[in-house]
């Protein structure tokens, strides 16, 4: 007979090697796929995870494709510790976008060079603003966010689709769906010359310090610790769940929001129906991945961003599916969710009078 029993203690080393090991096994499974597919899996996981970092321009992208799911896994991941579960990132980023975006596009010349500050500061109120919904739901009658913040992604999603199929088409667009280029003060400055790599990843880099301090240092960060690990507890002590799940929700939102902004007012340098390959679903893995933590989301990070354009390369150099890169990081959750569960978790076989007898 198949018994599973939690475990008394969990081990803190195990915790955080479960992340490598995952990364192992999804590394072999992968080699056992490439194999069956009847493709060379070593030259298949060389375009993958090798080739795109061969030279600068390759690690300029990764930083580029990198920044908005850190961006995003840090504001998600400061929510999952207070049991707030917004899974609506993507919508968020896609409001920030539409909202700091229609700064950059009406007003950026006007602005000057208040144009990129003003710009963040609505794509971050946007993202806020698509999280305020959920959050008072929540607050307010117990309506499930999760339910609610997947959801309103779609509805921000029909929102983007109305805009630049109406009233923000490009009129010399040549009836593409698509708004007007931004002015050049509403663009992102370049950090790193004849790359796309802009400042946009310094400012999450900083972003990341500022969680880490948060979560760690604050007493905010403290309540988030208490109120996700010992709710009871947390009553007990006062820490009102309503107020975090307020800021929770808000921050992450925020996040998002800056994020889709960074997207728009960087690489993409417009408005277009589809601003995101879905960094606000894929960020959920980063932050898990990390352990929830805000330093362990730029390693994270970086090797999911690596996931989405080694899964482009592999395209070109080994003829890979458009599909392997999900295949790669619905892998990677698996191995994450299925290490975490025998982490936490002990198999025993034999039956359950055996095991009163041993006891």
């Amino acid at each position: 007979m198949l018994r599973v029993e939690p475990r008394r203690e969990i081990s803190t080393a195990l915790q955080w090697a479960t992340p490598v090991l995952a990364v192992a096994l999804t590394v072999v499974t992968g080699f056992l796929l490439f194999t069956i597919m009847g493709v060379n899996p070593f030259t298949a996981l060389y375009a993958m995870f090798i080739s795109p970092l061969r030279d600068l321009y390759g690690i300029s992208e990764l930083c580029l494709k990198a920044t908005p799911l850190i961006l995003c896994a840090t504001g998600l991941a400061i929510g999952f510790r207070a049991g707030v579960w917004n899974i609506g990132a993507e919508g968020q980023l896609t409001m920030g976008a539409i909202f700091g975006g229609g700064i950059g596009l009406f007003y950026g010349e006007a602005l000057g060079p208040l144009a990129i500050p003003v710009m963040c500061l609505f794509g971050i109120l946007g993202g806020m603003l698509w999280a305020a919904i959920p959050a008072f739901l929540k607050t307010r009658w117990d309506v499930n966010e999760i339910l609610t913040s997947l959801m309103l992604t779609y509805v921000a999603a029909l929102v983007l689709s109305t805009l630049v199929y109406g009233p923000w088409k490009d009129p010399d667009g040549f009836n593409f769906p698509q708004s007007r280029f931004f002015v050049d003060n509403a663009i992102l400055p370049i950090i790193l010359s004849e790359t796309r790599l802009h400042v946009g990843f310094l400012i999450t880099l900083l972003i990341v310090a500022g969680a880490w301090i948060l979560v760690t240092r604050s007493l905010l960060g403290f309540q988030v610790r208490v109120i996700g690990s010992a709710p009871e507890a947390a009553a007990f002590a006062g820490f009102s769940r309503k107020r975090l799940i307020w800021l929770t929700m808000l921050l992450s939102g925020g996040l998002a929001g800056l994020a889709g902004l960074f997207e728009v007012a960087g690489p993409i340098g417009q408005i277009v129906p589809r601003i995101s390959p879905g960094y606000g679903f894929t960020a959920i893995i980063v932050a898990f991945l990390a352990r929830l933590h805000p330093v362990g989301i730029v390693a994270s990070g970086f090797l999911i961003a690596l996931s989405f354009i080694g899964g482009e390369n592999a395209q070109v150099e080994a003829q890979l599916p458009q599909a392997t890169t999900g295949v790669f990081q619905g892998l990677l959750l698996f191995w994450v969710l299925a290490c975490d569960f025998l982490v936490r978790y002990r198999v025993r076989f034999g039956s359950t009078s055996a095991a009163r007898a041993s006891a």
